[in-house]
């Protein structure tokens, strides 16, 4: 019984890679959101909490470098329109 209580706790790598990707989709669509926003000049407060959201999501490490590094990259992007945001 113990052997399956802790084989639930242990993660699927390609169920880990999974959440990760939707994680990246879900800031590339705030960031969209946010540019649609600006576009249009009817950027709101919930586009950027969105925006925000998907920042926080993005910091749990996948172990695969490449995932890792576009992950890190899309964070990156994510902080500099918060920041640029927040000074208005």
């Amino acid at each position: 019984m113990e052997v399956l209580v802790a084989l639930q706790g242990v993660e699927d790598k390609a169920e880990r890679r999974k959440r990760a990707v939707r994680r990246g989709q879900t800031a590339l669509d705030a960031l969209d959101a946010l540019k649609l926003g600006v576009l249009s000049g009817t950027l709101d407060q919930p586009a950027l909490n969105q925006l925000k959201s998907a920042a926080a999501e993005l910091t749990a490490a996948t172990g695969e470098p490449g995932l890792d590094q576009v992950l890190a990259d899309i964070d990156l992007r994510v902080q500099v329109e918060i920041a640029k945001l927040s000074r208005r």
